[in-house]
């Protein structure tokens, strides 16, 4: 086996364990959703979307790793590249919107929950008034 046939076994074995880590995710969800309805678990419905969504979310890291790592197997043609680079970027913009989806939050926010809240600034001590002008004075 060559090198280059090496790197493409290693894309597609990472293309299996993406697919392979989605689809136990889900098996697993279900079944855990199962568990949890039998011991009547409060927020059921969200935290089977938690779930499974991060099921989703960590097969489709895989695939992203498979798209970049065919890159580099395959004879680079622009229309191959575009193609890939495409799909990286789908996959991509799917996993922020996944997490975004269960944290609240873009992915790079996550140390501002550990934040001290920001204390809003102290208001000075006289009130601004805009001076009156002379034509409402006489009045």
């Amino acid at each position: 086996m060559t090198f280059g046939e090496w790197i493409a076994l290693g894309g597609q074995l990472m293309e299996g364990v993406g697919v392979s880590v989605m689809i136990l995710g889900a098996v697993l969800s279900v079944v855990l959703l199962g568990v949890r309805r039998r011991r009547r678990v409060a927020g059921l419905y969200r935290k089977f979307r938690q779930d499974l969504g991060r099921a989703i979310l960590l097969g489709l890291e895989f695939l992203v790793a498979a798209d970049i790592i065919r890159t580099v197997s395959e004879e680079p043609t622009l229309r191959g590249v575009a193609v890939l680079g495409i799909i990286v970027v789908i996959r991509t913009f799917l996993s922020f919107t996944l997490s975004v989806e269960l944290e609240g939050r873009w992915p790079w926010q996550r140390g501002l929950e550990h934040e001290e809240p920001r204390k809003p600034a102290a208001l000075p001590s006289k009130v601004f008034t805009a001076p009156q002008s002379e034509h409402h004075a006489d009045h």
